[in-house]
C-alpha cells in the first residue's frame, strides 16, 4: 500500500513536469515564431523598398540622359533660337507671329 501510494505521487510529479516543461516549450516555440515572423516581414519590406529605390534610380537616369541632351543641345545657338521662337514667340527681325489657336483653344 505505501509502494502504490508512492508510485501515484510520482507518477503525479511526473505528470505535473511534463505538462510544466510541455508549456514551456510552447512558450518557447512561441516566442521564437513570432521573432522569426517579424524578421521575415522586415526583410519583405526592405525587399520592396528595394525594389522601389532601383526604379527610383531608372527613372532618375533617364532623366539625367535627357537633360544631358538637352544641357548638349542648349550649346547650340541656332536650336536656342528655334526654341525661344517656338516656345516664347521671339521673332526675327522684319518677322510676325501669328498665333493659330489649336481645336482645343476654341
Amino acid at each position: 500500500m505505501a509502494s502504490n501510494k508512492m508510485i501515484r505521487k510520482k507518477a503525479k510529479k511526473q505528470t505535473f513536469r511534463v505538462i510544466v516543461f510541455g508549456i514551456a516549450c510552447l512558450f518557447i516555440i512561441g516566442g521564437i515564431l513570432t521573432t522569426i515572423t517579424k524578421v521575415w516581414i522586415n526583410i519583405y519590406d526592405k525587399y520592396k523598398e528595394k525594389q522601389e529605390l532601383e526604379d527610383k534610380i531608372l527613372a532618375l537616369k533617364e532623366e539625367e540622359e535627357e537633360l544631358t541632351i538637352d544641357v548638349e543641345r542648349l550649346q547650340d545657338p541656332e536650336y536656342i533660337a528655334r526654341y525661344l521662337r517656338e516656345k516664347y514667340f521671339y521673332s526675327k527681325n522684319g518677322e510676325y507671329i501669328i498665333r493659330i489657336p489649336e481645336e482645343s483653344e476654341k
